[in-house]
């Protein structure tokens, strides 16, 4: 019954996104939707987004649905605070799951990642000429999702957890244009002993993006610049597979570690990545967690690499360390990345300071 209902709300939802964009030209960009692939967490972004295995919190709904059969208690929070390129862009996540029964559980997760306080300065000289001040108005650019995440233990299999995460996107530019997008996550994890295995399809049912221009707005613009007036446009994010491995690791009573990997698949395109093609390119990404009896928690993980082209032309082979902190006691935590680490001796790009700070938050309870 439940099954028959998702699948004739989704078909609905389809099918209203199919009408919007009749007219509309559509498209399937590299980078589509890239916002949800950045993550949140200071846990996970400190360990290299390396989750899909080892997800067990409230933020499972984001990482791996399937995670969330695995939550602490019974009621779960989870808040996260970031902000990149020295506080121009911020990133907020937050988050909601809970047990439905021994068997089930079920969150509600939000984000955003927008800049704000844009000056938008097209009617800052008047008809004579004069600079008027007071004509500058401000507004954001800003990227939303929703997910409502929902996970259940397998029959089948011990140890086997299927989850899945319905999302709806909603990005803004101003008054200039918006977008809504509908799409389908779907995972599952594994556990053998100290083994930890997890599978993650994201957009699974081709993620599809429906944009509308307000031309009125920018049209003078554009008549001024010579720049083509844009059209509505639709965007389809192709799938994206991830494969996570972990395995934990007791030294003693007090003393453990967490070492886990994950393999990015994606298939719209080559990639600047570390195994590329035209039909798949892999993006691994590797992470390690030590912890002190449960409480104290140091993390480190490398992602993101890429060759990158020096300004002699010279080609050069980077990746992305990230470090972490975290805290733990009576189901509070506080957990802090630093991601993002710039190469002081890279002449690719500027060497002012362009790491991020991750704040999380959680808290758990009966």
């Amino acid at each position: 019954m439940m099954v028959k209902f998702t699948l004739r709300c989704t078909l609905v939802v389809v099918l209203l996104l199919s009408g919007l964009t009749a007219t509309a030209q559509v498209s399937t960009p590299k980078y589509s939707n890239e916002f949800l692939n950045i993550g949140v967490g200071a846990r996970a972004l400190g360990m290299g987004n390396v989750q899909s295995a080892i997800a067990d919190d409230a933020m499972a709904g984001y990482w791996n649905p399937a995670g969330l059969l695995r939550l602490p208690n019974k009621y779960n929070v989870a808040l996260m605070h970031s902000e990149l390129f020295a506080g121009i862009a911020k990133s907020d996540f937050g988050s909601f799951a809970m047990p439905l029964d021994s068997s089930s559980a079920l969150a509600v997760s939000v984000m955003r990642l927008g800049v704000d306080d844009i000056a938008d300065t097209r009617r800052l000289q008047n008809e004579y000429g004069y600079i008027q001040y007071d004509s500058i108005r401000f507004f954001s650019v800003a990227d939303y999702a929703m997910l409502l995440s929902y996970a259940r233990k397998s029959n089948l299999v011990e140890g086997l957890t299927l989850g899945a995460s319905a999302k709806v996107i909603y990005r803004n530019v101003g008054a200039f244009a918006n977008a809504w997008g509908f799409g389908i996550d779907a995972g599952t994890q594994l556990q053998r002993g100290t083994w930890q295995f997890g599978l993650m399809a994201k957009d699974i049912t081709t993620t599809f993006t429906a944009w509308t221009h307000n031309v009125e707005e920018l049209e003078e613009a554009y008549l001024q610049t010579g720049n083509d007036i844009p059209e509505n446009t639709a965007e389809l994010t192709l799938p994206r597979v991830v494969l996570g491995v972990g395995k934990s690791f007791n030294f003693s009573e007090k003393f453990t570690a967490l070492l886990a990997t994950d393999i990015d698949f994606t298939f719209d395109g080559r990639r600047n990545v570390f195994l590329q093609s035209d039909v798949v390119s892999v993006d691994p990404h590797v992470g390690l967690e030590l912890a002190y009896a449960k409480t104290v928690f140091i993390r480190g993980g490398i992602n993101n690499y890429q060759e990158t082209r020096n300004f002699d032309g010279s080609m050069a082979k980077r990746f992305q360390p990230n470090f972490g902190i975290g805290f733990l006691t009576n189901g509070f935590n506080l957990d802090l990345a630093l991601s993002r680490i710039n190469d002081q001796e890279s002449n690719a790009i500027s060497n002012g300071n362009t790491s991020s700070v991750i704040v999380s938050l959680g808290y758990s309870f009966n």
